[in-house]
């Protein structure tokens, strides 16, 4: 039986850095491994990876400033960047020189604009079904109506009227199957998103995190190619919105670059598909991972 308990026992939960006091979920020892989670998530998105990676490295997975139990400073609408000086904060507090990265959506945005501008802070960049990239409209099909505008009808009932059924609802936009929302997971959410000061910091950040709103900071295809850090581009099959297409094509950005699919799975293959993650994962930092 699964549970996050159960998958996080032995692992421990600190407090890092003072202005934006950071929470995060660690275990193990090494080079630093950092999992950002996705828009309206928290570090439990990486509860199933981080013992298992943690093995052979410094397993650490943050909640984003405004999110989870992570510090709630005033709200800016730079949020990518501010996400940035979070993890140099992070870093700093860890006495850490450099890190690896694995972004999921919203954490690999944040992840790219770390590539882009402090690139020697970065040893190794995983990008997880990633949002956040301007694409060329002829090269990536992309569904709003499933995918974007699905996501933010949702984050934005979840976080006005959090009960069990509107976050079951946001949490199943995530997985291939509904099944694989757990009562559990939905009943750790909902906890978050009943917190009042958790609810007013996510309204801003739902507020600003989709379509026009977010606009200003989308990377383009140029600034991608901009990339020189190994990069493991990491997709889903059932990803809603973009399909693999779309991660071939960041593939095809990055020089020097891989890419991994993995099956039967949507939004949250870490949690989906943890041991084929994981390996994948594991090859990519080991320098062994070999692909097509």
């Amino acid at each position: 039986m699964n549970t996050i308990y159960l998958d996080l026992l032995g692992a421990e939960t600190r407090y890092r850095g003072e202005y934006y006091r950071t929470r995060t979920i660690e275990y193990g020892s090494g080079t630093p491994l950092i999992f950002i989670h996705g828009v309206g998530g928290h570090a439990e998105a990486y509860s199933r990876n981080i013992k298992r990676l943690g093995a052979s490295y410094h397993a650490i997975a943050m909640d984003l400033a405004w999110h989870g139990l992570s510090g709630k400073p005033p709200f800016t609408t730079h949020m990518v960047p501010e996400y940035c000086k979070q993890i140099i904060e992070l870093l700093d507090s860890i006495g850490a020189q450099k890190a690896c990265i694995e972004g999921e959506s919203l954490g690999g945005w944040v992840a790219m604009w770390f590539a882009l501008h402090y690139p020697e802070r970065l040893e190794k960049l995983i990008l997880n079904t990633t949002a956040g990239i301007k694409y060329d409209e002829a090269e990536v099909k992309v569904d709003l109506v499933g995918g974007n505008n699905l996501l933010r009808e949702r984050s934005i009932a979840a976080i006005q009227n959090p009960n069990h059924e509107t976050i079951r609802k946001r949490l199943e936009w995530l997985m291939a199957t509904p099944d694989r929302v757990t009562d559990e997971l939905v009943e750790l959410r909902y906890t978050i998103y009943s917190n009042p000061e958790t609810q007013a910091a996510l309204t801003n950040v739902f507020n600003h995190s989709f379509l026009d709103a977010a606009a200003p900071y989308a990377i383009p295809e140029s600034d991608v190619a901009k990339i020189t850090t190994p990069t493991l581009v990491l997709w889903s099959d059932k990803n809603p919105g973009h399909g693999p297409d779309a991660g071939l094509r960041i593939q095809s950005l990055i020089a020097g670059s891989q890419f991994a699919c993995i099956e039967d799975a949507a939004h949250w293959p870490q949690w989906e598909q943890p041991e084929a993650h994981d390996e994948i994962v594991a090859k990519f930092l080991a320098g062994s991972l070999v692909t097509a």
